[in-house]
């Protein structure tokens, strides 16, 4: 009897400072960062993590999350492609790390699982700033699942007017195979048939092969006036550009987001000198000031979806503080609401003002480092960066 009700009262006292702090009060809030530290796109996610931390610095320091609350970063690797292991990677962050939300997953697949297998069944709220799939649109999530980058429907639409622009209007195609792949070629096919383009071939490539002078070869013989490279840079999309430069199939190559990073000019430098993509920015103010903030802390703010990063760490703790509470359930209901009008613009480095706002009970509109607009159900509306490379650099050639 005695040892039930020692169990009892140690119960109790663990629920009231679970409670206090889920309410605030000082303490510390944990948020999982859960990217692809591995895999096809090891280039681009250090970039992500620490926008997404600058975010969580920014608040910290300012006191002003519920008595001064910390915010701490936990690191988790997806892998990007391997799902086993981001749904247990997903698991240790959710029931052996505490945290309070999860900013990511990265790649469509991944997230997916997540969401699907951990998040929902944990009552989990995750905002991804790079999973672009169409599928993601409409997949289960109990108002849980938020992104801060556009769905590849947007994309794709966006990437057919790139190439209109530019007087090209037959391609061939070649696709990751995987969620992320799929979904952005139909959408780019569909668009580009639809504005008068011709798709000669749409096919799909495996990463982690050795060699794909095969897959060229069949790309090669449908023709077109470039290569679209839905893939992954450090994985068998930079495998198919080497393989069309040996063979000299194609010259020019269009790349979508994940395809884009310093890692592309340093595999390629000159030689893909006239080729050009897009990746999810905006030249907005909040760009600019976020672009400044990173260089001071050491790191590219350009790189793609490091901005969207911190957009989504900063969404998820001002509605915290909109809820008054770190509790999933609580403020999972309040993240559109910081998001969009009504309220004070705020921008990056902002963060403090924001919480003085939420506390006095004031409205904010967080516009942040992508000009994020979250339009339902809870993804944004969607702003890209055009680039090209010239003279082995990637250069900005517009903002669409």
């Amino acid at each position: 009897m005695k040892k039930l009700l020692l169990a009892s009262a140690a119960t109790l006292a663990m629920t009231g400072a679970s409670f206090a702090d889920s309410h605030g009060g000082g303490g510390e809030v944990k948020i999982g960062v859960i990217l692809g530290f591995t895999g096809p796109i090891e280039s681009l996610t250090p970039q992500m993590a620490q926008g997404a931390e600058l975010a969580m610095a920014e608040v910290t320091a300012s006191g002003g999350l519920m008595g001064g609350m910390t915010v701490t970063s936990v690191r988790a690797d997806s892998t990007c492609i391997d799902s086993a292991a981001a749904q247990a990677a997903a698991e240790r962050l959710i029931t052996a790390e505490g945290v309070s939300g999860i900013m990511g997953a990265d790649c469509s697949g991944v997230t997916t699982s997540i969401l699907s297998n951990v998040a929902v069944p944990n009552g989990m709220v995750m905002i991804s700033p790079s999973a672009t799939s169409p599928a993601l649109t409409s997949v289960e999530d109990n108002g849980l699942f938020f992104r801060t980058s556009p769905s590849d429907a947007r994309q794709g639409q966006v990437m057919s007017d790139v190439l209109m622009d530019r007087g090209i209007d037959t391609v061939a195609v070649t696709y990751t195979n995987n969620d992320y792949g799929q979904g952005l070629a139909d959408s780019f096919a569909a668009a580009f048939e639809a504005a008068g383009g011709t798709v000669t071939l749409v096919a799909a490539h495996e990463d982690g092969r050795a060699d794909y002078s095969a897959e060229v070869g069949a790309l090669a013989s449908a023709g077109g006036q470039a290569l679209v490279v839905a893939g992954y840079v450090d994985q068998g999309g930079s495998g198919v550009v080497q393989a069309a430069l040996d063979t000299g199939a194609f010259d020019t190559f269009v790349f979508p987001d994940g395809m884009i990073s310093q890692a592309l000019v340093d595999n390629f430098g000159t030689d893909i000198d006239g080729s050009f993509g897009q990746h999810p920015g905006t030249d907005s103010e909040g760009a600019a000031l976020f672009q400044e903030m990173a260089t001071e802390a050491g790191f590219d703010g350009t790189s793609p979806f490091t901005g969207e990063s911190y957009d989504a760490a900063a969404l998820m703790l001002l509605a915290m503080a909109a809820a008054g509470s770190t509790d999933p359930g609580d403020y999972a209901g309040h993240i559109m609401d910081v998001a969009n009008a009504p309220g004070e613009l705020i921008q990056p480095g902002q963060l403090a003002h924001a919480l003085e706002l939420i506390a006095a009970g004031e409205d904010v509109d967080y516009e942040g480092a992508t000009a994020v607009e979250l339009i339902e159900p809870g993804e944004s509306a969607g702003n890209y960066r055009e680039i090209e490379i010239e003279n082995g650099e990637i250069v900005t050639a517009q903002y669409r």
